[in-house]
């Protein structure tokens, strides 16, 4: 009788093991799969404020075009950045459509500084709201898409998630970085 409550502890013990070592498995794994969907909703939120931005640039460029009709290569510019980030498919494609959609509307602005006549507009000045709106909710989304990130990329670098990781294949996300051409402080000058 002994040995039979003896193997009956031992198997207990080890079934109990086998049960927490693979709720530890299950848990991580909807761990990563609950951060990568939040991700995932992050992202989707920048995309939309992207669109968002894309949609006003037709018509701030319409706006625009009536007053300055020999800054033709700007347009051109800006059709082909729109066309590039309407073109691409996986998050680091449309990070750098939208680092050259950033480019050419910056330059589309600094020329627009130029036309005094074209700030009093009264469209102008409307869609300039509206943009302006719509960058500081991009940044928002930005910040919210690189925060889901790092705790993400956290979780699968720290151990035991870095364990588990390389079990799941789960590798780093890609933060959403500015360009270092405009992280330039631009020098004002008297």
């Amino acid at each position: 009788m002994k040995k039979v409550g003896i193997v009956g502890i031992v198997l207990g013990v080890i079934l109990l093991f086998v049960l927490m070592v693979g709720m530890t498995f299950v848990n991580y794994y909807n761990r990563f799969i609950s951060q990568g969907e939040a991700i995932s909703a992050a992202w989707a939120q920048v995309e939309n404020q992207l669109k968002r931005r894309n949609d006003l640039i037709p018509n701030l460029v319409n706006t625009v075009k009536g007053y300055m009709e020999h800054e033709r290569g700007v347009f051109e510019n800006i059709a082909e950045a729109r066309a590039k980030l309407a073109g691409a498919n996986t998050v680091s494609d449309k990070m750098k459509a939208y680092q050259g959609v950033e480019g050419a509307l910056s330059r589309l602005l600094a020329i627009a500084e130029n036309y005094p006549v074209l700030k009093a507009n009264e469209n102008f000045n409307k869609l300039m709201d509206e943009l302006s709106g719509t960058e500081n909710r991009i940044a928002v989304e930005r910040m919210r898409y690189n925060d889901l990130v790092k705790i993400y990329n956290v979780s699968i670098k720290r151990f035991p998630g870095s364990f588990f990781a390389s079990v799941f294949h789960k590798e780093a996300a890609a933060y959403f970085e500015v360009p270092e051409k405009e992280q330039v402080v631009p020098e004002v000058k008297f």
